[in-house]
């Protein structure tokens, strides 16, 4: 059931609350709380938005370019979901006010994604995340950990249109113990950053949803994906 709209912001208190406690624990700065609004109507996303929140994050492009529109333009949209080298352009140009896409999975969607920014002339280059399946599961999309330099060297090489900002995963879902899929995401980040002779601190790590969100901080998470915490559970899909 979903949540009604007036608990929104409550939701969202709480789990900044949260979030500002387990930071204070491990003495850890903050990291970005990416609200996750799949299947949410625009009149709950507002909700959020009323009481504080900017950054959201949508699966699906068709979704996401139908919403954005009718929101405030200050809102920072991540793209988190599985995106198609075909729906690149789509995704760019109907999203004028899109930050990151979180789900970069190979060389060709990376391609697809600059070429898109070049046609629409984007004012700054698109952030973009790198996702690593760190789970093995066949289901899930995401490059393979022995990947992960090659399609970073294509991005600095070939995508001016492109920042390379970290990397992404989701690990298994209902894993009690998803401390090996957020090692194996940080290993990743340091043969990445040495391979690109970066600091480690200048690569994000966007792990945890709304199950493991503390222990992702925990494990040096920069920016956790929550969303039925905040906005309760989703609406079927329209």
């Amino acid at each position: 059931m979903q949540v009604s709209s007036t608990s929104v912001g409550e939701n969202l208190k709480a789990v900044k609350e949260k979030i500002s406690t387990c930071c204070s624990q491990h003495n850890l700065a903050p990291p970005n709380l990416v609200a996750v609004s799949k299947f949410q109507p625009v009149e709950t996303i507002l909700e959020a938005y009323q009481a504080g929140q900017r950054m959201f994050g949508e699966n699906y492009v068709q979704e996401i370019v139908s919403k954005a529109p009718s929101l405030p333009e200050d809102i920072q949209w991540h793209f988190i979901g599985m995106l198609q080298s075909n729906k690149a352009k789509q995704l760019v140009s109907g999203v004028k006010n899109l930050e990151v896409v979180e789900s970069v999975h190979s060389a060709k969607t990376a391609t697809a994604l600059n070429n898109a920014c070049m046609s629409a002339e984007r004012r700054s280059p698109l952030k973009i995340y790198i996702q690593v399946l760190t789970s093995g599961e066949e289901s899930k999309s995401g490059c393979l950990p022995e990947e992960v330099i090659e399609i970073a060297q294509h991005v600095k090489s070939h995508c001016p249109a492109l920042e390379l900002k970290g990397l992404m995963t989701i690990g298994k879902l209902g894993d009690p113990n998803p401390e090996p899929y957020f090692a194996l995401l940080r290993e990743c980040r340091k043969k990445l950053a040495e391979s690109l002779q970066m600091e480690e601190t200048d690569l994000h790590l966007s792990m945890g949803m709304s199950g493991d969100f503390e222990k992702a901080i925990a494990a040096g998470s920069t920016s956790v994906r929550v969303g039925t915490s905040i906005f309760g559970e989703r609406p079927p899909k329209q």
